[in-house]
Formats: structure tokens, C-alpha cells, sequence
């Protein structure tokens, strides 16, 4: 594996520190939900640029406990300290492990082949919320073949895989979670009835409202490049825009 795929450096932990003060305030001013039930997960991220460095705050701050993943660990000790005790660095390795409940992965599409080979056995069997991107990538025509969820799944087989935080980029993350309601809809979808149930609560706990889409096959209708990526919209209005049926009450 080459040695900058998953580093991060000094000055882009220093940005991510800020911009997690950023989430953190905006969530205290909308008032972040709390941990249900004392219910604590313990999440790893695969990768903690904007986008794993953003919705890992936001877990933070409800009440979760993270471990934020690098080849350097080191160089996410401003981070850590920014976001306090419930936060942890180590390698993906140990991320993954830490992650008993969900693994968030969030790097860049074209390494999911390269990762896949390094840590697909490893997370067999874990809830892997998925949110990386396919456009613009060397893997650009596979997914739009075969389906984005389905392209994740065959790079990483055995893990739980729900598509989720992919349909955004971390500034509107960051500036629209635990908004007064209506809060913004984050779209999911997955084969997994369990994973999803997972993914639900973590999309909640980040200040969004889950919208379950369907499976990985129905994961083309908010990739990006298409008409249901990008939107700030209420579970309501992205409902409608991706023409899906309404969910339950």
C-alpha cells in the first residue's frame, strides 16, 4: 500500500481541528442529540480528512466514542484534543478493531481496490457506513455499470455495507447538523436490515434524519453526478425529489 493514501498532514489536522470547533458550536446552538438510552457506540473511521474528521465530531459531540484512523496517528493530536476524551487516533488497523458497532469509510473512491485487499477481512461482519464517491475516479465506469453500493460491496465482501454521508460534502454536514426541524434528510441504503437500523441511529446522533432509500442497488439514486446528490432538504422534500415512497410514520 503506498504510504500517502491514508496520512494525514499537519496542516490539514490543523484546518479539521477547526472545523470540528465549528461543528461543535453549531450543534451546542442547535442542541445535539443526546445518547438514547445511555447508548454509547464505538465507532472507527477509515480515513479522517473533511468528511471522516467532520461526521466523527458530530458522533463526538452526541456522545460517542470514535477512534480517528491515520498511517501517522500522531498528526491527529490536535483533533483529539479539540474534541476531548471521547476521541482517540490510531491506525486503521486499530480503528477498525476499536469500531465494535460501525466503521465509517471515508477515502478517496479510487483506493477502495488497495484498501479492500488490505482490510477487507478485517471488516467482515462489521457495519461499514460507506461514503466515498465514484466520479472523476478510476473506478467511475464500474460503479456506473454496476451500481456504486454493489461496486463497494465487491471490494469489500462480507462487511455490512450501508451507503451513507456520501450525498453531501462536510461544509454542509458541518453547517446543517442538529438545525432546528425540519433537520436535514441523509439518504441511506443497504442490504442489511440490521446495518441499516445502525446506520439510522448514527445518521440521527450526527443531527440529520435518516432517509432509507432501499438497498446498495438504489444507492445510484443520491451517488454523486445524479439529480438526488447534494441537496438540503428535509426527509419530506429529498422523499420527493428521489421519487421514492414515503417512509412509514
Amino acid at each position: 500500500m503506498t504510504s500517502n493514501i491514508y496520512s494525514t498532514s499537519r496542516r490539514q489536522i490543523l484546518t479539521l481541528a477547526a472545523a470540528s470547533g465549528i461543528a461543535i458550536g453549531t450543534s451546542a446552538l442547535f442542541g445535539a442529540s443526546p445518547t438514547r438510552a445511555n447508548e454509547r457506540f464505538k465507532i472507527g473511521t477509515i480515513g479522517s480528512g473533511n468528511l471522516g474528521g467532520a461526521i466523527g465530531a458530530l458522533w463526538v459531540k452526541a456522545g460517542h466514542e470514535v477512534m480517528f484512523s491515520s498511517r501517522n496517528p500522531e498528526n491527529l493530536k490536535p483533533l483529539i484534543e479539540q474534541l476531548g476524551p471521547l476521541a482517540h487516533a490510531g491506525t486503521v488497523e486499530e480503528a477498525i478493531r476499536f469500531g465494535e458497532d460501525a466503521v465509517l469509510l471515508a477515502i478517496p473512491y479510487q483506493s477502495y481496490p488497495e484498501a479492500g485487499k488490505a482490510y477487507a477481512e478485517a471488516l467482515k461482519g462489521k457495519v461499514v457506513l460507506d461514503a466515498g464517491n465514484a466520479n472523476r475516479s478510476t473506478l467511475f465506469e464500474e460503479a456506473k455499470q454496476n451500481g456504486i453500493g454493489m461496486t463497494s460491496a465487491k471490494y469489500f465482501p462480507g462487511a455490512r455495507i450501508v451507503r451513507a454521508f456520501n450525498a453531501a460534502n462536510h461544509r454542509i454536514f458541518t453547517s446543517n447538523a442538529n438545525r432546528p426541524a425540519p433537520r436535514m434528510a441523509v439518504p441511506i441504503a443497504g442490504d442489511d436490515a440490521n446495518a441499516i437500523e445502525v446506520a439510522k441511529k448514527l445518521v440521527d446522533a450526527a443531527g440529520f434524519d435518516p432517509l432509507v432509500v432501499g438497498g446498495l442497488k438504489d444507492a445510484d439514486k443520491f451517488a454523486m453526478g445524479t439529480d438526488g446528490f447534494g441537496h438540503v432538504l428535509s426527509a419530506d422534500e429529498l422523499t420527493e425529489k428521489l421519487g421514492i415512497a414515503a417512509p412509514a410514520r
